[in-house]
């Protein structure tokens, strides 16, 4: 729970980063940011200075696992929207590799019968997140492709070290895929995430692809080559949300004493791509994770795979949780759904 202080501040933070448009052209070129021929949308801009004064200038891995899991929860409060409606959102558990896993199912409003079903992974570096940190993204997904979303709470490090989770979202995707009734489906079951839950949905299309896996896969700015070092993590690992400490941070808490270019993890590195469900991956301009995230498209595509690649060029990781603020982020996450939404029509 936020203390009074916390709360003063978040609402302060919140009416900055909603700001009318035009004070924030006011500030004209002292927000003006161009990299890689990509120009930062200057309202996130703006919203990265917001969150860094909140945070008392303070990155993720500064805090460590308990604050920081806090402090993963207060972005969401700075700049989501009003929980957009769905017909319903309900609960339920199973009897997961390790112990009961909970899952929350979002009804998408209007629905006619059985829908679509969309298993989907929350981002944190497989240490911070939750449920309710990507509530508002699943009931978005949810309206946009007009499908059922179920958000999985599987195990975090380092309670939870590598593979403990992933173990727990392939366990999740089979129990959905075999339990159409339980969560409205019609048989359709496409598996998605953003950031470490990009890697987790890919991880679980790799896993499952011999069996009745997937249909789609939607990747939102993932991980795929932690062991590796690109150019895009040089240019935006200071200053861009997503700081390379943390990144680092988070491997070393998930992986504890697994290696690094375990396929499973960096799954870049897979022997095979062949054989995946096909792939949307989207990723951003200004984001240490971009070229990792293309790569992976570009791997998909060379196996064969159907594969789509689409960079927000204005936008920085964690655009899915500035859609209330940040008009082309809302824009971007409509885009992305109706990318689920088409791939749902050619499974």
């Amino acid at each position: 729970m936020l203390d009074v202080r916390s709360k003063l501040e978040m609402a302060v933070g919140r009416r900055l980063v909603r700001m009318p448009q035009a004070w924030l052209d006011r500030l004209g070129t002292r927000l003006h940011v161009s990299i890689d021929g990509n120009s930062l949308d200057r309202r996130v801009k703006f919203a990265l200075g917001v969150m860094h004064r909140a945070s008392g200038g303070r990155a993720l891995h500064d805090f460590g696992v308990e604050e920081g899991r806090v402090q993963m929860r207060r972005l969401p409060m700075l700049m989501d929207p009003e929980p957009p409606k769905v017909l319903r959102v309900d609960e339920t558990e199973f009897d997961g590799p390790r112990g009961m896993v909970r899952l929350r199912i979002y009804v998408p409003p209007g629905v006619q019968g059985d829908a679509p079903v969309l298993v989907y992974f929350h981002g944190g570096g497989g240490v911070v997140g939750d449920l309710d940190t990507h509530d508002v993204p699943c009931r978005m997904l949810s309206r946009e492709a007009d499908c059922a979303v179920v958000s999985v709470d599987y195990g975090l490090a380092p309670e939870t070290p590598f593979p403990g989770g992933l173990e727990d979202c392939i366990a999740a995707f089979r129990w959905v895929r075999d339990h159409p009734d339980a969560v409205g489906g019609d048989g359709r079951v496409a598996v998605g995430g953003d950031s470490m839950g990009g890697n987790l949905a890919a991880s679980v299309s790799l896993a499952t692809r011999k069996e009745d896996g997937p249909c789609f896969q939607l990747l939102i700015y993932p991980s795929t080559d932690p062991a590796g070092r690109t150019a895009s993590r040089d240019a935006f690992g200071h200053g861009f949300l997503l700081e390379d400490e943390s990144i680092e941070w988070f491997h070393r808490t998930y992986l504890r004493d697994a290696d690094a270019a375990d396929p499973r993890f960096s799954v870049l590195r897979a022997p095979a791509h062949e054989g995946v469900a096909p792939a949307y991956v989207a990723t951003a301009g200004f984001d240490p994770l971009r070229d990792e995230g293309r790569a992976y498209a570009e791997t998909l595509e060379a196996a064969g795979v159907r594969a789509t690649y689409r960079c927000f060029g204005a936008q920085v990781h964690g655009f899915i949780h500035m859609t209330g603020a940040v008009p082309s982020a809302a824009a971007a996450m409509r885009e992305v759904g109706a990318a689920l939404r088409d791939g749902f029509a050619r499974a």
